[in-house]
């Protein structure tokens, strides 16, 4: 029984070792998946508030359109009012 006794000595020392590698392994995996979800959390807020910028500044503009298409309807209309003032103008000058 004695020659068994380094190979079981062998066999226990390489178990504790493999198990002791896939203690830190494990370990190291945990510590780099909580850092991926951190930087993919600290990306994620970053692009929730470029997302926020984006908004703000389409609002700005889609009521710049709203101002502006108001503006030409007011234009319109006097321009239209000009043109019955030149035309009554027109008359009168010719009866007088």
């Amino acid at each position: 029984m004695e020659p068994y006794i380094p190979l079981f000595s062998a066999l226990v020392s390489g178990v504790f070792g493999a198990v002791a590698a896939i203690i830190v392994a494990v370990i190291q995996s945990r510590s780099q998946h909580s850092q991926v979800l951190f930087e993919m959390d600290k990306r994620d807020a970053l692009q929730a508030q470029r997302i926020e910028q984006l908004e703000k500044k389409m609002d700005k503009h889609n009521q710049l359109v709203e101002r502006t298409y108001a503006v030409e309807k007011k234009v319109d209309i006097i321009e239209r009012d000009i043109k019955v003032a030149n035309h009554r103008l027109n008359d009168l000058e010719r009866i007088a």
